[in-house]
C-alpha cells in the first residue's frame, strides 16, 4: 500500500507542479524578458501527436515518482524541500541538456547559451519546490518528505 501511495503522490505532485510551478516559472521569465517560452502549448508532439503540455505533465509525473522515492532517502537536510529543489535543478537539467536535447536533434545544453543556462535551472528549482509542496499537502503532513 505504501508503495502505491508513493507512486500516486509522486506522479500527481510532479504533473501538477509542471502545470502550476514550471509553467509559472516560464511565465515569470517571459514577463521579465528572459525567455520566449510558449506556455501551455497544445501543439502536437511527435510521434504520437500528444499536446506538448500533456507530454510535459506526464513526464513531470514520472520524474515526481522518482523524486518521491529518492529524495526522502537522501541524508540529512537533503531529504526535505532542499533535496527536491536540488534534484530538479541538477539531475533533471543534466538529463534534459545531455540526453533529451541530443535525442531531439538539438545541441547539448541548447548550445550552452544565456539566459537559458540560468532560466532553466531556476524554473526547475521552482518546479522542484512545487513538487515538494504538493506532495506534502497530499500526504497531509508537515514532514516535508
Amino acid at each position: 500500500m505504501r508503495f502505491l501511495q508513493t507512486v500516486l503522490i509522486g506522479f500527481v505532485a510532479g504533473a501538477l507542479s509542471v502545470l502550476i510551478f514550471h509553467q509559472g516559472g516560464f511565465w515569470i521569465a517571459n514577463e521579465l524578458g528572459f525567455a520566449r517560452a510558449q506556455l501551455y502549448n497544445w501543439a502536437p508532439t511527435r510521434p504520437l501527436g500528444v499536446p506538448i503540455i500533456v507530454s510535459a505533465a506526464f513526464w513531470g509525473g514520472l520524474w515526481g515518482i522518482l523524486f518521491a522515492f529518492v529524495v526522502p532517502r537522501l541524508p540529512g537536510f537533503l531529504s526535505g524541500v532542499l533535496g527536491w529543489i536540488l534534484f530538479a535543478v541538477v539531475v533533471v537539467s543534466a538529463v534534459n541538456w545531455l540526453v533529451v536535447f541530443p535525442l531531439k536533434g538539438l545541441p547539448p545544453g541548447g548550445g550552452w547559451r544565456m539566459p537559458g543556462l540560468v532560466v532553466v535551472p531556476l524554473v526547475y528549482a521552482l518546479w522542484g519546490f512545487g513538487m515538494w509542496l504538493i506532495a506534502m499537502v497530499l500526504r497531509g503532513g508537515t514532514r516535508g518528505r
